[in-house]
């Protein structure tokens, strides 16, 4: 699509006797106007790749070019999705094909990876060849698998943006963790979930390791060692975190800190997956930017507190 462009012209004619002022002219011109962002949804038919189909599609500046999976291979992701017309775009299990077609549209492409961690390296590599960017939500991705990301990415100059959580609720909580702990030399993380297979929760572990990677020791004046009664520790700073399974209950994280004569305590609560459609919107409108691999939760509180984190390269 193209913009038109028109500027105002006056003119001026003068001669030996008098000066006479033309009719102002206006010149238009065609500009291109600047292309949608083509997204690729990879895992399209999970509850979270169809959440993710419909909000790239209400997003402005950005489209759905392609849906991959290897369910409901052949449908129209805009009718999967329940959407009331049709994308008319096929639901598709080979992701070669799907970024050689939007890759000749010359147009700033981003791939969405919510498959496996198996896959994600993979994956992120066929969409540098094509020079298209990735954001990669996949949780239980192993450190080594993020480092090789790097190595890639850094390699080809190509952007790609690794998700502990797309949540920015679960941001924030993290944030004011890290704050409190300054604060409080007593921690416990409490987590409820309404199924698990693997425990404690990625969401979990990344609370404690930012309190880790602080340097404190908490809970010094515990000294009960049952570790079943008290939770599992993390890591050798005192951090633990007790995790309840139950159908029904929401999926919810606190931190509890504790000092003399008071309890502070943060609590986030999770009750549809579309709490992740903001985090994502701003995550693909970040990684266009990036150059080099980078985790998403401080750039994504960045954004909204203006604060003094580095800035993407």
């Amino acid at each position: 699509m193209a913009a038109l462009s028109c500027q105002f012209h006056p003119t001026v004619y003068k001669s030996c006797r008098l000066i006479k002022a033309r009719p102002p002219s206006i010149s238009c011109s065609m500009q291109p106007s600047q292309s949608n962002i083509k997204v690729v949804v990879n895992g399209a038919a999970k509850e979270i790749g169809r959440a993710a189909v419909n909000a790239v599609t209400r997003a402005r500046g950005m489209e759905v070019a392609g849906a991959v999976d290897s369910y409901l291979v052949g449908e129209d992701i805009g009718r999967v999705c329940d959407m009331e017309e049709p994308l008319e775009i096929p639901i598709m299990n080979d992701l070669t094909m799907v970024l050689g077609s939007i890759s000749q549209s010359k147009a700033t492409g981003v791939v969405i990876d919510f498959t496996d961690p198996s896959t994600v390296y993979e994956n992120v590599k066929q969409a540098t060849a094509f020079g298209m960017k990735s954001v990669v939500y996949v949780p239980r991705i192993r450190p080594d698998t993020v480092t090789a990301l790097s190595a890639l990415c850094e390699k080809a100059s190509m952007g790609c943006l690794v998700a502990p959580t797309l949540s920015i609720g679960s941001i924030l909580l993290q944030q004011g963790a890290i704050s409190a702990s300054f604060h409080y030399n007593n921690v416990e993380i409490v987590e409820s979930r309404p199924s698990a297979t693997d425990l404690p929760s990625p969401d979990a572990i990344q609370i404690a390791n930012n309190l880790s990677n602080l340097g404190q020791i908490y809970n010094r004046q515990d000294i009960t060692t049952d570790v079943l009664a008290r939770g599992q520790v993390l890591g050798e700073d005192g951090v633990r975190v007790h995790s309840l399974v139950l159908p029904g209950l929401p999926s919810s994280t606190t931190v509890y800190f504790s000092g003399p004569g008071e309890i502070y305590s943060l609590k986030h609560d999770i009750t549809d997956v579309q709490c992740l459609m903001p985090g994502l919107i701003l995550a693909i409108r970040k990684v266009v930017r990036l150059k080099v691999t980078n985790q998403i939760p401080f750039y994504l509180f960045d954004f909204f507190n203006h604060s003094a984190t580095p800035s993407p390269k």
